[in-house]
């Protein structure tokens, strides 16, 4: 074994006996593993609530999105459709019309509210939406002479409207009016400005649904989405045979990217400029990239920890060097050079980032693999959420960045230390330790 490596552990640790400088060293050691620990358990926390989010957000936003430059809406959403199933890796190609409309309910008791529509066929979404459903089911088809529709939750509390039984919205049974759901009606801009036109010879063309569901998203988006069926949609917006855009669904959401170039570049090239390609993270980018920033942030603060048992890195080795003058210099004096005291030193403090690090990862690994296996902290309220429990993913990458960043700052902390000791003059050291 190399005897840089046998001196820098003994000059850490000494095995006779207690000194102050091992109590700083084990202190310093305790601090880098208490911030890598803690730095993995949050980082994995946070990874967690951004896939939960995702997942929540796709199981409706499609992960390809295709639409028309400038807003005049797809002529032939189908042919497109047939294009985009040509790529590898995509699993379904659906049209959807999405526009703004005034929602208002039956007893006219609450404010009109102006929400977005979006009409999709069912099938086109993920599994996951059952799970986001607060109330009642995701059920837009017509049922006793009755469309459906399905709102956000926090819309849904605002207006006071309640969804149909689950139970008879899919066995039918008694007729909608003596135990269905609350109805509301949509006006589009277009059927108002008609009526205004025709004004007061015309009435407005509003369309009545009846609430089939409730479901719970995000915040923002629960209080001005509602959900209707394709064609239900294309006749609010007078859309006959057209679309707002095609949303694309694939067997690998990670393959989102290169799906949406490849299919950019395929469209560019039978009509350039006509069409816009997005992928899932484009259509809730500023979202996305709040929680990404707020992960930093918060790991930003948290290696303030590793920062600080640095410093004390920078203290004990300093310490070291003052106390072990004398033997630097009978070192220097036995034919070692100025380099390998300066390597003693910078072993140390990888020593000490090393065995912090080493500590901090397999408490923090435990910790998380614990909470996602049996979810042990549980989330405030969880009644009002899609999960119970803090959720939890381990990015390879985080944990590896975590490490690499622990290890990092503790040979940087060494750096001092190693050059003082490496001037340590020989001859004065051995004369004043005599």
């Amino acid at each position: 074994m190399d005897y840089r490596f046998l001196i820098a552990r003994r000059y850490l640790a000494s095995r006779r006996r207690l000194t102050l400088i091992s109590v700083i060293s084990g202190i310093s050691v305790a601090g880098v593993a208490v911030g890598v620990a803690a730095l993995v358990v949050v980082l994995s926390v946070l990874n967690g609530f951004y896939d939960v989010v995702r997942d929540l957000l796709v199981s409706y936003d499609p992960h390809v999105r295709v639409e028309a430059v400038g807003g005049e809406g797809l002529a032939d959403a189908d042919g497109l459709a047939e294009t985009a199933r040509l790529e590898p890796g995509v699993v379904s190609a659906t049209p959807y019309v999405e526009g703004k409309a005034l929602l208002t309910t039956e007893d006219g008791g609450t404010l009109n509210q102006v929400v977005t529509v979006r009409g999709v066929e069912p099938s086109a979404l993920d599994a996951e939406v059952e799970r986001s459903i607060r109330e009642g089911t995701f059920s837009l088809g017509r049922r006793d002479g009755s469309v459906g529709i399905v709102m956000g939750a926090a819309l849904a509390g605002r207006t006071g409207v309640r969804p149909a039984d689950p139970g008879v919205a899919l066995e039918g049974g008694p007729s909608a009016g003596a135990v269905g759901g609350s109805r509301v009606s949509l006006l589009s801009a277009a059927a108002l400005e008609r009526a205004i036109g025709l004004y007061p010879f015309g009435l407005p063309d509003q369309r009545s649904f009846e609430v089939r569901g409730t479901f719970s998203l995000e915040p923002t988006y629960d209080e001005s989405h509602v959900f209707v069926g394709l064609q239900e949609a294309q006749r609010l917006f007078q859309m006959p045979g057209r679309a707002s855009g095609l949303d694309l669904r694939l067997a690998d959401l990670d393959d989102a990217g290169a799906v949406a170039a490849r299919l950019q570049d395929r469209l560019d090239a039978d009509a350039p400029g006509r069409y816009a390609v997005s992928t899932w993270y484009d259509l809730q980018g500023s979202l996305y990239s709040v929680m990404k920033l707020e992960k930093w942030a918060a790991s930003a603060i948290l290696a303030l920890i590793i920062v600080v048992a640095a410093f004390n890195i920078v203290g004990a080795l300093t310490m070291i060097v003052i106390e072990k003058q004398r033997d630097l210099g009978a070192l220097q004096a036995m034919g070692a050079s100025r380099r390998d005291v300066r390597r003693i030193f910078l072993i140390e403090g990888l020593l000490v980032g090393g065995v912090g690090a080493g500590i901090g990862l397999a408490v923090g690994l435990t910790v998380s693999l614990v909470q996602k296996a049996f979810g042990v902290v549980k989330l405030a309220e969880a009644g009002s959420f899609v999960i119970d429990a803090y959720p939890v993913a381990i990015r390879p990458f985080d944990v590896g960045l975590v490490v690499v960043i622990a290890v990092g700052l503790c040979a940087l902390a060494a750096v001092y230390p190693a050059v003082r000791a490496s001037q340590v003059d020989p001859a004065r050291a051995v004369q004043s330790g005599a």
